[in-house]
């Protein structure tokens, strides 16, 4: 495993490799920010998964675990109300419009992606903006076949985490080869038994192919 900081764009941390002990005291050594940064750099460490998957025959993940609130971003997603005097401004009926456009745009940007995204989210909010916020975490990381966590209490958190790497090492990739000709909106059915009943299966529900 890598560990990268996401605060003013990726920076590694610790390099991948077989122990953990360099990832554990980079962990313990880091600082707390009150700037998260996962919306700007997240399609950039999809990208950069993507990459090593496509070179490389091995299984890579990205996992975001944070705790970030959408009000401390260094971008206003809050979508402020433009017209006071003006009771049908729609940014008083969706102030969320902001966040659900930034969720959206890097949805279709990580569709040609084969990277999965996981999000552990540490500190559950209840206001509007932030439920939008953490809503579209687990849709974005969703869209990728992986899986958002919010959790909604410190107990919940090492459970999560724990479960989140689980997830991953359990984790199978099927690659299908497609014929020449095939119609942009093709579907494909896959089925398989499961006779642990919660047990949660995800895959992405959308893929466009990269270009050449």
């Amino acid at each position: 495993m890598g560990l990268l900081r996401t605060q003013d764009g990726l920076h590694v941390l610790a390099d991948p490799g077989g122990s953990r002990k360099p990832m554990i005291d980079a962990i313990r050594s880091l600082s707390n920010t009150t700037e998260p940064d996962l919306l700007e750099t997240v399609q950039t460490a999809l990208t950069l998964a993507d990459g090593i998957m496509r070179k490389s025959p091995v299984r890579v993940s990205v996992v975001y675990i944070t705790d970030g609130s959408i009000y401390s971003y260094r971008d206003d997603y809050t979508n402020p109300v433009i017209n006071e005097s003006d009771p049908h401004d729609l940014s008083r009926r969706f102030p969320e419009a902001l966040i659900n456009a930034k969720i959206s745009k890097l949805v279709e940007a990580s569709s040609s992606l084969e990277a999965p995204l996981f999000v552990v989210h540490l500190n559950y909010r209840r206001d509007r903006l932030n439920i939008a916020y953490q809503n579209g975490l687990e849709t974005l990381a969703d869209a990728t076949g992986g899986k958002g966590d919010i959790c909604r209490s410190v107990a919940e958190i090492p459970e999560a985490i724990s479960a989140m790497f689980a997830r991953i090492s359990n984790a199978w990739r099927l690659t299908l080869a497609l014929p020449t000709r095939i119609h942009y909106n093709v579907q494909i059915h896959l089925s398989a038994p499961c006779g642990d009943e919660d047990r949660r299966i995800s895959w992405r529900t959308r893929l466009r192919p990269k270009e050449g």
